[in-house]
């Protein structure tokens, strides 16, 4: 497994993707994540969406892999002066909860570094503690709605749709507000830690997933901010969304095997290699601003009919090894059940295959960064609510007497 935060221990208290996936990117890079839950009801990720068995749903089984479970009810004194005790063990915090619910509990970030002067907080919501949607409670398409991510129309009866595939003028895509939240707040939390090492002190961070969908949209975003203070404009990025006859030297094509390929072979040297490939050289001269061709003997063509037959000679696996022979920008497009058996993301092991002690075989992203000399994997599937809780506790000083204490009177959950 990756070791790289091996030694180093985190506390987490959220529910729902935003929080969960902050602690789980830590925990995939070696973390020691315990995951601090409401006895009795803990993380409702458990039961979102399709589940392969009880209390174990798909997003359950990825978003709180690598990571203990405990129960203790922090609304009590008991379960906070417990908390505390836990605290002192930690290197950072991670609430996932929106606004000011951890102040409230009395474990919010003032309160923790009363304890723990040095300790690493981070909030993980979905506008984040500053500003005047605070409080607001988020899903994941409100932070991409504020994010400026959504394309939306207006039909004549008043109703408002979201556009299909929704993207930016020149990067397509959509954007996870959730993830795209916890990567930042990964990130910066990993950061915050190189600095304690290096001055003893702690931080607060406060990611949140509409700035995260703004910022993983900054070259769109940079591109409209700054349009009139643009002075030159004779080569500007292929735009997305728009025909294909329009750029027809970076678009998608059918081939013979009914897979589909991008090409895009917008620069001149690879637009010139590929005219070669496929032995056209009367399309060389065809600049991008071009989309019919001319012919010596007089006639025009537009260049997508040209190039729909040319890819429809070939199957996806021949385009793909004529690109690395001839260096041309070109690759597969797959949907999501095609990357399963895509060779290159299969030799990058992001396809995980795991199998979970409950719900048996699960098929997750592994890591999209590997390390070399220490390969991906789930050194803790998805815990059950409290099934760690006396490991945890133990390991805190707690003796068994000390611990059935603690369930008698509610403090924790019952025995897992």
């Amino acid at each position: 497994m990756i070791e790289l935060l091996q030694g180093v221990r985190v506390l987490e208290c959220a529910m729902l993707p935003t929080g969960d996936q902050t602690s789980r990117l830590l925990g995939d890079l070696g973390a020691d994540v315990i995951k601090v839950e409401r006895p009795g009801v803990g993380d409702y990720l458990r039961e979102l969406g399709d589940r392969i068995t009880p209390q174990n749903s798909v997003f359950h089984l990825l978003c709180n892999r690598n990571k203990r479970s405990i129960e203790i009810d922090l609304r009590l004194d008991e379960g906070r002066e417990l908390f505390f005790r836990l605290l002192r063990t930690a290197d950072i915090f991670v609430d996932g909860f929106a606004g000011n619910a951890c102040e409230l509990l009395g474990i919010g970030y003032e309160a923790q570094r009363a304890v723990k002067p040095d300790i690493i907080y981070c909030q993980a919501s979905g506008f984040g503690r500053r500003g005047p949607y605070s409080q607001i409670p988020v899903h994941g398409y409100m932070m991409g709605a504020v994010g400026g991510q959504v394309a939306l129309t207006k039909d004549p009866d008043g109703v408002v749709r979201e556009n299909v595939n929704p993207g930016g003028l020149y990067f397509s895509g959509s954007i996870d507000g959730p993830l795209s939240t916890a990567l930042y707040g990964a990130l910066t939390t990993i950061a915050a830690l190189r600095r304690r090492d290096l001055t003893g002190n702690g931080a607060y961070i406060d990611a949140a997933g509409s700035d995260a969908v703004l910022a993983n949209q900054c070259l769109d975003a940079v591109m409209t901010w700054n349009a009139d203070r643009i002075t030159d404009r004779r080569n500007p990025p292929p735009t997305v969304g728009l025909d294909p006859r329009k750029h027809p030297k970076y678009t998608y094509y059918e081939t013979a095997d009914d897979r589909t390929v991008l090409l895009a072979a917008i620069e001149h040297k690879f637009w010139d290699n590929f005219c070669r490939a496929i032995d056209r050289p009367d399309l060389v001269d065809v600049k991008n601003t071009t989309f019919a061709v001319d012919f010596a003997d007089g006639g025009k063509a537009d260049l997508l009919d040209e190039l729909i037959p040319v890819f429809r000679s070939k199957t996806a696996a021949e385009w793909v090894d004529i690109a690395l022979k001839w260096d041309i920008p070109l690759s597969p497009a797959n949907g999501k059940a095609e990357t399963l058996t895509d060779e290159h993301l299969r030799a990058r092991e992001i396809i995980h295959e795991s199998d979970h002690p409950v719900a048996g075989p699960y098929t997750s992203t592994g890591w999209p960064a590997p390390v070399s000399g220490q390969p991906f994997d789930v050194a803790r599937p998805a815990p059950a609510l409290g099934e760690h809780t006396d490991e945890v506790l133990g390991e805190c000083g707690l003796t068994p007497d000390d611990i059935a204490g603690l369930r008698a009177r509610g403090v924790t959950g019952r025995q897992p």
